[in-house]
């Protein structure tokens, strides 16, 4: 049955109206590494697919370098320090979780093959720190 059917995949009301106020990008914390890279005078490609027959969308991209970004979410991609089992569903979630981080991994191996490099970052991470490690990669490869 698909999620557009009246029979829904969410748990509540309340769950359905928080999952879809989630932004798919511009969170804050994108926000912040993309000023903090920006003010390190590079320039980046948002939510952009550095592989064009390739359903996966980096949250920056710089092409000439070919460095790929991926800002990922704590709860959303599993992060070893602050990942929460959730209480409602918990086995939906945690089978979603497993599929993104294999995605993740996926996604890496098909960049890599593809001669760019992938970028994690850990929505906690500092936004300065990040930008650091992005601009070293991206430098190295222009």
């Amino acid at each position: 049955m698909s999620r557009a059917s009246s029979e829904s995949w969410a748990s509540s009301d309340g769950v359905r109206v928080s999952m879809r106020s989630n932004k798919g990008r511009d969170t804050k914390p994108e926000v912040a590494l993309r000023r903090a890279v920006h003010a390190m005078g590079l320039r980046y490609r948002v939510s952009a697919r550095p592989l064009p027959n390739t359903r996966r969308t980096a949250d920056m991209v710089f092409t000439r370098a070919k460095v790929a970004v991926f800002l990922d979410g704590c709860f959303w991609h599993g992060c070893p320090e602050h990942h929460t089992v959730a209480v409602t569903n918990a086995e939906f979630w945690a089978e979603k979780v497993r599929r993104t981080r294999e995605r993740d991994g996926e996604t890496d191996r098909l960049l890599s093959d593809a001669g760019w490099v992938p970028v994690r970052v850990w929505e906690h991470e500092d936004p300065r720190d990040a930008a650091e490690r992005v601009a070293e990669q991206v430098k190295a490869r222009v």
